[in-house]
């Protein structure tokens, strides 16, 4: 049986969500981002909200349901000289919160972007995953995603 996803609203985040993205992303084991819910990093993570709501070239959405925040994700539009100059849209920072997930929220959250790539023009989708989480690289493949590439970072 498909999850019932018909009470689920996907809107842009607005910066009264804040705390709650940070939420999903504190309680992340896996992530590695060294995210806090502590109420003294709030304001680093205001900053970079106003940097985001700044940027002609990023979104960030949250998953609401029943009047609480229970996914978020980030879209950035990049220009390209590869692919013919085509439009990329990369999906970061997705995130369900726990216990909620499979209930369908994060395929609709892909799906919503997916459709935001296809209104504006990008001719690809990417995202990246953390090498450790197997279980979200079999749901981004039964969303049509495909292994493609390897991923390089270096911290600063």
């Amino acid at each position: 049986m498909k999850p019932d996803t018909t009470d689920l609203v996907i809107r842009e985040a607005e910066r009264t969500d804040v705390p709650a993205i940070v939420a999903l992303f504190a309680a992340d084991g896996v992530g590695g981002h060294g995210d806090s819910a502590d109420p003294a990093a709030l304001p680093d993570y205001f900053a970079a909200f106003d940097r985001i709501a700044a940027s002609p070239a990023d979104r960030l959405f949250v998953a609401e349901r029943d009047g609480a925040v229970v996914g978020t994700f980030q879209t950035t539009l990049t220009p390209m000289m590869t692919g013919r100059g085509r439009l990329v849209m990369t999906v970061e920072g997705v995130q369900t919160r726990a216990d909620r997930r499979g209930l369908g929220i994060g395929a609709a959250m892909m799906r919503h972007a997916v459709a935001l790539a296809r209104e504006t023009g990008a001719g690809l989708v990417q995202l990246s995953s953390n090498a450790r989480r197997t279980e979200a690289h079999r749901f981004y493949e039964r969303l049509g995603f495909e292994k493609s590439h390897v991923a390089f970072k270096m911290k600063l």
